[in-house]
């Protein structure tokens, strides 16, 4: 590919949604039938994400965050409960095990990934023993580790929860053996998986979320409490006085709520728009991959200031984010001075994540975690642009700026 001149170039956000006329047409189609909520768009898009991911049920909701928060209630999270989640990942990860009541404990992660490491795992474990109830195991960046399985046959012989934090990684495939390749959510190794549709994922609701599962009563559960807790089925109402008539018919109007729950409904508009960007979920891997390759040859060897994060696989990874790891005090420019240069050419990044021990509310309600790896990882890594509507040319000037900064 040719240099292509930065003047006059639009800028280049460092995550972007894919929205056609078919995505278009499918939310239009919604608003202009019968249902924008509790309709049959929403059961659609549950079968299709089922089908696709390999399990055998899927939960659709308002947002990861509410997926989340979701698992730890059917899970039955109780204060004096622990449990691991890596210390590099975003807010809700965590917070979802604080909304009930449950401690965190911090794990470190590798230096060069971000990703826990089996190692990680197990001495965040001793620190909680047999108090750890779950791991709630984040796919960064859309990899899975190399380790992951191992952690999930560890804790399995614990009688810990495996939850797939997989936010980033819809799309993503690993492998399960030596001769079994799995898309992370079939839960082939885990109780529970959970998705986000944000905008800048690989693929979009607007807002949104999901659960996959083959614990059919997880399945029944989330659905009730993502309804307030209702429920509607005669056969499971307790009230038998209120339920029903004398001859034993049940009310129309009736409806009990059996537990707290609450609103995380996903609408008919988004899961509209969900199953059409479903429909495009092989594309958008195949042309993130690409783009990844891309950087990859052009950074691999361009100075031993910068460097891409290693790959667990490169063939099965659905990227959601580029990270570079930048070698900063030897570069003689700090973080912020890069971003701005970067901005100043059209180029937008992202840091992904800051160590959740950092945070006030964590540092203020946590003893001061050992978490060495993950400083490291924090203090070098900057993403960069990744999304399918990238042209050839956009990453190539994202190339081109990049070298540009590092060599001034």
């Amino acid at each position: 590919m040719k240099k292509v001149a930065l003047k006059d170039q639009s800028f280049i956000p460092y995550g972007q949604q894919w929205i056609d006329e078919e995505d278009i047409q499918a939310v239009n189609n919604v608003l202009k039938s019968a249902f924008l909520t509790c309709g049959p768009i929403v059961d659609q898009f549950e079968v299709a994400l089922a089908k696709k991911v390999e399990s055998q049920f899927a939960i659709a909701v308002s947002s990861g965050t509410a997926a989340l928060h979701l698992c730890s209630l059917v899970l039955d999270l109780k204060p004096g409960d622990k449990v691991i989640v890596p210390s590099i990942t975003f807010l809700a990860t965590a917070n979802a095990v604080k909304y009930m009541g449950a401690d965190v404990i911090f794990a470190d992660v590798d230096t060069e990934t971000g990703l826990m490491s089996y190692e990680h795992y197990l001495r965040a474990y001793e620190s909680g023993g047999n108090d750890v109830k779950a791991v709630y195991y984040v796919h960064l960046n859309g990899q899975v580790s190399d380790d992951f399985v191992k952690i999930a046959k560890d804790a399995k012989q614990k009688n810990i929860f495996i939850v797939e934090d997989a936010a980033h990684a819809i799309g993503t495939k690993h492998s399960i053996d030596d001769d079994v390749v799995k898309p992370v959510g079939s839960c082939a190794i885990s109780d529970l998986c959970i998705f986000s549709f944000h905008p800048v994922k690989t693929i979009t609701m607007g807002e949104g979320g999901a659960i996959t599962t083959n614990n059919e009563h997880y399945y029944e559960k989330l659905k009730t409490l993502r309804h307030h807790g209702m429920v509607r089925d005669p056969a499971l109402f307790t009230l038998k006085e209120l339920a029903f008539t004398h001859e034993g018919q049940p009310y129309p109007w009736y409806y009990e709520m059996s537990e707290m729950g609450f609103n995380y409904r996903a609408t008919d508009i988004h899961c509209a728009l969900g199953l059409s960007q479903l429909k495009k979920l092989d594309y958008f891997v195949a042309r993130r991959q690409e783009i990844v390759r891309l950087y990859d040859d052009a950074f691999e060897s361009l100075t031993s200031l910068l460097r891409p994060i290693p790959k667990t696989d490169l063939n099965l990874t659905a990227f959601h984010l580029y990270p570079i790891l930048i070698d900063f005090s030897a570069l003689k420019k700090n973080r912020y001075q890069v971003i701005q240069e970067l901005k100043n050419l059209g180029i937008g990044t992202q840091v992904h994540y800051m160590p959740l021990p950092l945070h006030p509310f964590y540092k203020e309600n946590y003893r001061t975690s050992n978490i060495p790896g993950a400083m490291i990882y924090y203090s070098k890594v900057l993403s960069l642009p990744l999304y399918p509507k990238m042209r050839n040319d956009d990453v190539l000037r994202v190339i081109d700026a990049v070298r540009d900064v590092i060599r001034t």
